[in-house]
């Protein structure tokens, strides 16, 4: 029975995930609602329901538009797909309990961010701004943490980044300081602080494979939203895992 509730999370994963496209690429232009239907960001030809099917109408497409023959851009399978994965994961983690919910919150707020942060180099206050009354909801209903670690965490994040932000000079961004506050709120100071820790770990590793593929060097633009999003999945699934190997380090 579990096996055929993961297929169906998945399924349900690779649906939303071409939703969330949609809302990472149209929200930071103001054009999520303007036009109802999906059509090709080329020739803006209306697509038609064999053109949406997540994943395999870019296969047998061979990644062009039908008519237009332009190349579609990869990003939409990959997320799709990346969401279907993490959805199915997520329920094959953490069964039906509160858990879930909180992940595929999670992955609503990650999936559409890290799309429009690579696409625009932007992370939208919209969607941070929709997002928290729904975390705050569910730390009130099932909270991970007392209140008070929870704004402890935000203003932690919050402090931290901004002070980043003021010393780079241009390094971090501010969406980046809005996005980890959240996720200071949702985590608790604890799991916002492995969060960063993971993110930066992350983005040091994913920003040097990066500069050697394009030979820029230090002038090669990474966003840092993705690197956020798969630290803060990496808390969701293995945060106090971490955290309890990490004391055991320290003899505690």
């Amino acid at each position: 029975m579990d096996v055929i509730f993961t297929l169906i999370f998945f399924i349900y994963g690779l649906i939303f995930g071409s939703f969330f496209n949609v809302v990472g690429l149209r929200v930071p232009k103001g054009s999520l609602f303007s036009q109802t239907r999906s059509y090709c960001d080329t020739c803006e030809r209306t697509l038609t329901w064999k053109e949406l099917i997540p994943v395999f109408s870019f296969m047998i497409q061979k990644g062009k538009c039908r008519k237009c023959q332009e190349e579609i851009s990869p990003l939409y399978p990959f997320m799709e797909l990346a969401t279907g994965i993490l959805v199915a994961f997520t329920y094959y983690r953490f069964g039906f309990s509160p858990a879930l919910l909180l992940g595929l919150l999670l992955i609503s707020l990650v999936i559409p961010i890290t799309v429009s942060d690579i696409a625009y180099r932007r992370i939208p206050n919209k969607i941070l701004l929709f997002f928290f009354p729904l975390f705050l909801i569910y730390h009130l209903v099932f909270p991970l943490t007392p209140l008070w670690d929870a704004l402890l965490g935000a203003g932690i994040a919050f402090t931290l980044l901004l002070l980043i932000l003021f010393l780079s000079k241009g390094g971090m961004g501010a969406g980046d300081l809005k996005y980890f506050t959240l996720l200071g709120f949702v985590f608790g100071t604890k799991g916002f602080l492995l969060t960063f820790f993971l993110a930066v770990l992350f983005g040091l590793v994913g920003g040097l494979i990066t500069m050697k593929r394009t030979k820029q060097g230090a002038k090669t633009l990474i966003p840092f939203g993705p690197y956020i999003g798969l630290a803060a999945m990496t808390v969701l699934f293995y945060g106090d895992a971490l955290i309890t190997w990490y004391v055991s380090l320290l003899g505690f």
